[in-house]
């Protein structure tokens, strides 16, 4: 290991480089995370959407691949079997997990007595404060590039704040897919960077290849905009004739649009009829005018299905960073990563020569 990419990150998840392919719905699969891993990246497997009957299955793939339980998983807690996701994870001993909507302060300490690290994913200043207030390990800082759930604030100004706020190592996302991006966030002070979007974009990736070739035209960083449709949250997601007709709904129009999804998400996943019933009665009591943003938020997985999986991707939504539009072509993880680790120790090696050049030159006496 290059002792310019040695980090506080790549000490406590044994990877061999301070890179972390993130947990995307429906594509951070077994395949994708045995793939990243194995090129020196750490990568965490998507459980909230993987099938509650296949999860456990898909764990001790990655760990038959790895030899090791050197991978994390994400969950999060308002999925029906997040108690599962707790449970596998204490029991096969992951290094790590990772979540938005984080658990609490007691399931927290559960995987810090088994020695599993706590990586929460925030977009503000107040949310890593308090998420390390309540156990974190490790922190994931998403800028407002990102894709997916994002804040507004820029990796470049969130990024140092966080930074100030907390004593606990803290990752950098949004924005990033070169060593050039990897060495920049490192000289900020961060301890490594979180990929999505381009690990979305590799071979490896089991996107299909109608949604894939979406994300590998896409030109121009304005048409992966933000968007409140979805569930009244900014949203950064690829421009497509599906949040085209929610934008132009009106709540009853969304209303119904979510419930149709829903639906389908709880003939997909085997969700139980009274567990889909008491979100949707939580909604109402707390905000009876969000009805229709509390489904589609709940239903996200089937709306990420159509595009991800099924590869229809102007029936569902198609998270993405802005970082897409920079990248137009498919790389092997192994390739990714090698050409990342190689320009970001050019970048360093630079930063330093031309530091010490600078400590090598004598100095010019007064009056000259």
């Amino acid at each position: 290991m290059s002792e310019y990419l040695h980090t506080a990150l790549t000490d406590a998840l044994g990877c061999r480089y301070p890179i972390v392919q993130t947990a995307m719905g429906w594509v951070s699969d077994a395949n994708l995370v045995i793939a990243s891993s194995k090129a020196g990246a750490f990568g965490f497997l998507a459980g909230a959407t993987i099938n509650a009957k296949q999860l456990e299955a898909e764990i001790q793939r990655v760990i038959e691949a790895l030899g090791s339980s050197n991978f994390g998983l994400n969950f999060h807690m308002f999925q029906e079997n997040a108690a599962q996701c707790v449970d596998l994870a204490i029991e096969y001993r992951l290094r790590a997990v990772s979540y938005g909507r984080g658990p609490d302060r007691q399931t927290i300490e559960r995987f810090k007595k088994a020695g599993v690290l706590c990586i929460p994913t925030v977009g503000a200043v107040k949310h890593a404060i308090k998420a390390v207030e309540l156990g974190a390990d490790m922190i994931t800082v998403q800028g407002g590039e990102g894709g997916g759930h994002t804040g507004g604030v820029p990796s470049t100004i969130l990024l140092p704040q966080v930074l100030d706020a907390v004593q606990v190592p803290v990752i950098a996302a949004g924005g990033y897919s070169t060593g050039r991006g990897l060495a920049g966030a490192l000289a900020t002070g961060a301890a490594g960077v979180a990929m999505g979007t381009r690990f979305l974009m590799t071979k490896e990736s089991p996107t299909p290849a109608a949604t894939l070739e979406r994300y590998v035209k896409v030109a121009d960083p304005q048409k992966i905009r933000v968007t409140l449709a979805v569930d009244g949250m900014r949203h950064r997601m690829i421009e497509n004739a599906f949040i085209d007709r929610l934008e132009k709904a009106g709540a009853f129009g969304r209303l119904r649009i979510a419930l149709g999804s829903a639906w389908h998400w709880k003939q997909q996943t085997g969700m139980s009829l009274g567990h889909m019933l008491g979100v949707f009665a939580q909604s109402v009591k707390e905000d009876p005018g969000a009805l229709s943003q509390t489904v589609m938020a709940a239903n996200q997985p089937v709306l990420l299905q159509r595009s991800m999986v099924d590869g229809v991707p102007d029936e569902g939504i198609l998270p993405c960073g802005q970082v897409a539009s920079a990248i137009g072509e498919l790389k092997s993880c192994q390739q990714l990563i090698d050409e990342m680790v190689l320009e970001a120790e050019r970048c360093l090696m630079a930063i330093n020569a031309r530091y010490q050049a600078k400590r090598c030159q004598p100095a010019v006496p007064a009056g000259f």
